[in-house]
This record gives C-alpha cells, structure tokens and sequence, in this order.
C-alpha cells in the first residue's frame, strides 16, 4: 500500500508517492500560480497528485491516503485552512473539497510541521521521539515534535518559532511585532546584512562574488567570500550564526528536545555554521549539568521533508 504527499508552496506544488520504507517512487509537480481560487489550486493538486502515480507506475486503488502540508494555519477539527497569507485563504474547507476531488481520506497540516514530522520519522531525527526542525529561508519555519506527536497547540498555531522576539524593539516583522527571530536568522536576513556591511566597505570581495551587483546578493555569493577570506564577510556570517545560535538555545531552553535539526539552503554549509551555533548553544543554554543534550544537526531530506511528512500524516 502507498501514501501521497503533497508539498502545497507558494511556487510550487510538489508530489510523491510514498512506499513502506517512506522513500519516494514517484513524483509530480506543477506550478501553483498563487493567487487564485482555491478551487483552481485544488484542481491542480489532483493533476500533481495524477502525475505523480503515473510516474510511480501504481494502481491509484492502492494509494490509501494523501497529506498535505500547506502554509498557514490549519484547524484539524474543521479541515479547513484558516489562514494562510501566501495563498490569500481564509477559512477554506479544504479538506472536504480535496476528497472530493481526490477519493481518497485527505488529511492537512501545516507545511513546517509536515517537514519536521518527515525529518523526525524518516530523515536526522532518527526516529527520536522529541524534535524540533528549523528551516532558515525566506522566513524561520518550525515544526516541533513531542512524544512522536506534531504539537499544534490548543488553536493549531503552535510552533512558530521564528516569531519569538530576540530583540526587543528590533526590526519590525509582517507579524506585526519588532525583533522576532527570522528578521535576523532567516536567509532573507543574511542578505539584508550583507548588503548593509557591503554598502559601508566597498573594498570587501562581498563585492567581487555577486559582480558588483547588490541584487544578486545571495547566500551562496556571502559565503564564497567568506571561504577567500573576506574580514567583512567573516564579521557577517559569524554575527548571522550569533543570531541562529541564540534562537536555537531559546528552543533547546523551552522545550529540551533530543534533536534540533537545521534545515533550509544554508544548511548546505554543514560543520562550517553548524559547529559555530553549537559552541554558542553550549554557552548558552540552561542544561549546563544536564547528562543528556539536544543534538544540532543537519536537516537530512532537504526538500523532501515536506512531502514525506505530508504522507506520514494520519490524524
């Protein structure tokens, strides 16, 4: 028997078939051409979906359920995606429309907490029973796992961790609040930093990776200059991982899981940021006597976590 996973992005929507050894046979994606009715998203689901049992080369009889992992905030008792602002929806019975469309038993959850659930079962969580996974991208995504249990909260919005302030009266947030997490430690704000540390030292070779050109600033182009040895990109990454760092022991202090795992584009850069953000955890933390830790490490289905997370679902 197979599961469905449905990755429901702004940009994208991304399938797979998922056999019992949770890996991925078969896949589809279409574009999901955001803003547009909820009906013409969920059509195109269905046509991913389709695709990606075609390419798997099953019997769609043999498919038992479809998840899917979508941004926003999902109520679990209604099937309906309350809120999500990426795609402009606002209390949209979603999972009634989708079996509809679908004939199969649908189930939804928000897209992070889809990806954790995926990376504690099948990816660095190793089956742990307590994790959280952060995704460093264009904003800070969470998932928390408790007792092998996504944790929603009493009104399906816990998690968000990249909400959590680190910097009273800081930057102001789309949230409405200042100085949350993933206005310094999204990857979205290591580029605003970079620009900023570029505009006051033309000299820096921030200059030469990104050909002089302020817009193609990227994560990629700052670290380059960062392995040629570039004091200004050096100042940038470090005080960057100062500011994941500190969020991450903000989490290990909350929560005290076994794992935190770092995901996101970034997180290709492997021991390079990882063992920087764990020395400052260390320093950190509140468990300074504590026999067990949380371990930091590298998200390990990369943009696979949210598919598999999505067929794993069953609640």
């Amino acid at each position: 028997m197979y599961r469905i996973g449905v990755d429901l992005g702004g940009t994208n929507i991304a399938t797979g078939v998922i056999n019992e050894k949770n890996e991925i046979i078969g896949r589809g994606k279409v574009k999901t051409r955001a803003p547009r009715p909820a009906e013409a998203i969920f059509d195109s689901i269905k046509e991913a979906v389709d695709m990606a049992v075609a390419n798997a080369g099953i019997n769609y009889a043999d498919v038992i359920s479809v998840g899917i992992g979508t941004p926003g905030s999902v109520n679990k008792d209604t099937g309906a995606i309350e809120f999500s602002n990426n795609l402009q929806f606002n209390n949209v019975p979603a999972k009634a429309m989708l079996e509809e469309r679908l004939k199969k038993p649908v189930y939804l959850e928000n897209d992070a907490n889809a990806a954790a659930l995926g990376e504690a079962v099948a990816g660095s969580g190793n089956g742990v029973k307590n994790f959280v996974a952060v995704t460093l991208g264009t904003g800070v995504g969470s998932g928390i796992i408790i007792d092998g249990k996504i944790y929603r909260g009493s009104n399906f919005c816990g998690g968000e961790m990249g909400h959590m302030v680190i910097n009273v009266d800081g930057i102001p947030c789309n949230c409405g609040r200042k100085g949350c997490w993933e206005k310094y430690a999204s990857a979205t704000a290591l580029v605003s930093q970079a620009v900023e540390a570029m505009e006051g030292n033309k000299g820096s070779l921030l200059w030469q990776t990104c050909d002089g050109d302020l817009n193609k600033v990227e994560g990629k182009t700052i670290f380059e200059a960062y392995d040629m040895g570039d004091a200004v990109a050096k100042a940038v990454v470090d005080k960057y991982l100062y500011y994941v760092a500190v969020g991450i022991a903000n989490v290990v202090n909350a929560l005290q899981p076994e794992a935190v795992c770092v995901g996101g584009g970034i997180s290709g850069q492997g021991e390079k940021i990882l063992q920087p953000i764990r020395d400052i955890v260390k320093a950190e933390r509140y468990s300074v006597y504590a026999d067990k830790q949380a371990a930091i490490v590298p998200a390990a289905l990369g943009n696979d976590a949210g598919i598999i997370g999505a067929a794993l679902l069953d609640e």
